[in-house]
């Protein structure tokens, strides 16, 4: 497993151009795969909700560590092809630990392995984007903040703010060194979630910006992006059906062998609501 810093590649993906030549992304191209090591459903642990980021980025390593080399190979991913860390990441208004997978992977591999870790790590869903795609509607738009100021406090201080400012900003950013990333993410038919067209969703942020310090920020890049998110309705697929669909269906090799994985997942599961008081 590859797990060193996505960091220095990270400003290299936003300005590469990634130009689909068929719709269906080609194989050298690299796809960025978002979520959270933390559950979302499916263990008792009724004081996770009032976790600190601490607490979530030690268990977020540790998964990255033990858990996330098995589901990549379970999928027969390589994990050396994987780089991946730990960073900020925000979902409708708070910032959590999250893990931040790149990788060379065409769409159906990408679609794959976002749905194996959702479904190990029992997300409503994962995000898979490529940025800086000129063949996709979604709007992206970078924030950079002074050398070394970046971190979970201050990313969760500008998500707010920047959602006092135009409300839609608060659907959710990805975080990297020093640039927190937005994306305008669409539905199925194309409609923003944040009910913003990207020249306001870039206006916004460039406002929120000009705003907020210290530390100062500023709009460093901006562009569009495919990306799109591979869920499960936990509430209608109470055991991850929908994700286990896309790899072969329940009793197939691959959800077998990912099952083995979740046994070990929750086992550390359970040794960190211990450990850390989420029961």
């Amino acid at each position: 497993m590859n797990i060193h810093s996505v960091r220095s590649v990270a400003r290299a993906m936003l300005i590469a151009a990634l130009v689909s030549m068929t719709g269906a992304a080609a194989a050298d191209e690299r796809v960025l795969i978002s979520y959270e090591a933390t559950p979302s459903v499916g263990f008792n642990l009724p004081k996770l909700k009032t976790a600190g980021y601490a607490e979530r980025a030690a268990f977020s390593k540790e998964v990255l560590e033990k858990i996330v080399p098995k589901i990549a190979a379970s999928i027969s991913v390589d994990p050396v092809v994987l780089e991946t860390e730990v960073t900020p990441g925000g979902y409708l208004l708070k910032t959590n630990a999250s893990l931040q997978t790149e990788a060379t992977l065409d769409d159906v591999t990408a679609d794959r392995l976002a749905a194996a870790f959702g479904y190990i790590f029992h997300q409503h869903s994962v995000l898979v984007s490529r940025l800086d795609d000129s063949s996709g509607s979604t709007g992206f738009v970078t924030v950079r903040f002074p050398e070394d100021t970046l971190d979970a406090t201050v990313a969760q201080r500008f998500f707010e703010k920047a959602d006092a400012v135009e409300k839609g900003l608060g659907g959710g950013y990805t975080a990297f060194g020093d640039e927190q990333i937005f994306l305008n993410v669409v539905d199925g038919n194309g409609k923003p979630y944040s009910g913003l067209d990207n020249a306001r969703f870039l206006d916004g942020l460039k406002r929120t910006a000009a705003s907020f310090g210290p530390p100062a920020p500023q709009v460093s890049d901006s562009g569009t992006a495919t990306a799109r998110f591979i869920g499960n309705d936990w509430d209608k697929a109470p055991k991850g059906e929908e994700y286990a669909a896309r790899l072969g269906g329940a009793g197939s090799p691959t959800v077998t062998g990912l099952d083995v994985v979740a046994t070990e997942y929750a086992v550390l599961v359970s040794a960190s609501a211990s450990r850390f008081g989420w029961n």
